[in-house]
């Protein structure tokens, strides 16, 4: 259950938010074990350029225990930051440069990036109710750019949460790879995760993942 002091424009937890005891658990154990981390719900990352330049809002799975969890910027720190970003520069979508640290030069362009669920989960891996619990902060984050059009999803879990979050049916509206499908007034790009299994197992190749991006680009323009 949603806890009561959550308000109805909140688009990001407060870094003591407990609605999800598990998950508040473990993050309490983690400022135990690394008090210099983040250690707590990673906020969304927008456009330098301020709310109305986001057109595109990509929605990742949870923070990664060393990168987000640790640095407190989605994506920054891990793997699946090191093919994400680089992408995001090759499309105009991110400017500066990539260095796995908050405080390089990288700044977003037209583009936010966020979180399915906000806390890092043990073994990489949230349950259904953390889930459900954490969508009210997508669905206001949805709220929250005025201007946005599309939404890469990276994982079924996250493209599904999404769907679910657009008041949308997963029946009608499946995961797969570079697939394209309207749901509200926003159009989806689902993607398999740029995460390290995927790319070294060969499910996610940098050519697949940027033709997802390049779609993405050229429909915003």
């Amino acid at each position: 259950m949603m806890m009561s002091s959550m308000k109805d424009t909140q688009a990001n937890p407060d870094r003591d938010c407990d609605i999800c005891p598990r998950l508040k658990n473990f993050i309490d154990a983690q400022r135990v074990k690394e008090p210099s981390w983040h250690n707590a719900p990673v906020d969304t990352w927008a456009s330098a350029k301020g709310d109305d330049d986001v057109q595109l809002l990509i929605i990742g799975l949870a923070p990664g225990m060393r990168g987000a969890n640790k640095t407190g910027r989605p994506f920054t720190g891990d793997w699946a930051g090191d093919l994400l970003y680089a992408t995001l520069l090759k499309f105009s979508f991110a400017t500066g440069r990539y260095e796995a640290d908050p405080n390089d030069s990288l700044q977003l362009c037209q583009s936010a990036i966020t979180n399915a669920v906000r806390c890092v989960p043990p073994e990489n891996k949230p349950v259904g109710a953390e889930i459900n619990n954490c969508r009210p902060f997508l669905i206001n984050t949805f709220k929250r750019f005025a201007n946005l059009k599309a939404l890469v999803t990276l994982g079924k879990i996250s493209h599904d949460s999404t769907v679910r979050a657009l008041g949308g049916k997963i029946s009608a509206t499946p995961f797969g790879h570079n697939l394209a499908q309207e749901v509200a007034r926003y159009t989806i790009y689902s993607s398999y995760h740029c995460s390290r299994y995927n790319t070294n197992t060969g499910r996610l190749t940098e050519k697949m993942f940027e033709d997802v991006f390049e779609n993405v680009r050229n429909a915003i323009g």
